[in-house]
């Protein structure tokens, strides 16, 4: 998948099934938080940069690779 320099949006990712299969394995949690509706218009670099504070570098490096390839 073209991420776009990592500025495409999360919107664009959950509305492609395979990176949402992506974050659905590894994320289940989130996929289930009743604000994930509201973060579709996040850009992924915003979500990385959210995310670092709580997810290590190296899970978002594979996540990030995985989501290359889908």
């Amino acid at each position: 998948m073209d991420l776009k320099n990592n500025k495409v949006t999360v919107g664009e990712l959950l509305d492609y099934a395979p990176a949402r299969a992506v974050f659905q394995k590894r994320f289940p949690m989130v996929m289930r938080h009743p604000m994930l509706g509201a973060a579709r218009t996040v850009t992924l670099e915003q979500l990385i940069a959210f995310a670092g504070n709580y997810i290590p570098r190296n899970m978002v490096n594979e996540t990030l690779n995985e989501l290359k390839k889908v």
